[in-house]
């Protein structure tokens, strides 16, 4: 009997895919960071070449090409940028979402790893003051933060009987909680 190759995307390919990051996992230990880019719509590399009453989810094609040019640069970054330190190796898969947009899972394993004391000065979720970079924060606002929620947006998908079920709005705390972060195994 024989046995036929796998395809993308069915199952024996990822069950392959699957066991591939398993080795990475054993050799390498757990990854240090998992980062996510996901593709705007409004991208100029993506509205630009579009025809008069074309929306940007009706070119498939100028998505993926675009994506994939984005992800190869920021990854490109990651590597030779030394943006988190040497990045010993890393691994990524590229999902698309609703309305035909993609999005990357990265994963990476630095050569010196980031233990809790130093999480502060690598991941920062403060918003920027918009009159020192106004065109940053106008990015900032309009692609990474998805609206308001709780008392401000009642309609918000996430409320329930009066309250938002994320907890939103949170109090800015100055430092991470520690009790919540999970120290990787080395």
């Amino acid at each position: 009997m024989a046995v036929l190759p796998s395809f993308t995307g069915g199952s024996r390919y990822m069950h392959e895919r699957t066991q591939d990051a398993m080795t990475y996992v054993r050799h390498f230990g757990r990854p240090d960071l998992f980062i996510t880019l996901t593709c705007s719509p409004k991208w100029p590399e993506i509205v630009d070449p579009l025809n008069q009453g074309q929306k940007s989810h009706d070119r498939h094609d100028i998505i993926a090409r675009v994506f994939r040019e984005k992800v190869k640069h920021m990854m490109k970054l990651l590597k030779k940028g030394c943006i988190f330190g040497i990045v010993r190796c890393h691994m990524y898969t590229v999902e698309w979402r609703k309305r035909g947009f993609p999005h990357v899972h990265i994963l990476l394993w630095l050569e010196y790893k980031i233990r809790p004391e130093s999480v502060d000065e690598v991941i920062c979720a403060e918003l920027l003051n918009s009159n020192i970079d106004a065109a940053l924060y106008e990015i900032i606002r309009t692609t990474m933060i998805r609206g308001p929620r709780g008392h401000i947006n009642k309609c918000s998908p996430c409320m329930l009987s009066g309250t938002c079920t994320k907890k939103y709005p949170r109090c800015f705390r100055k430092e991470t909680n520690r009790r919540r972060w999970i120290s990787p195994v080395s």
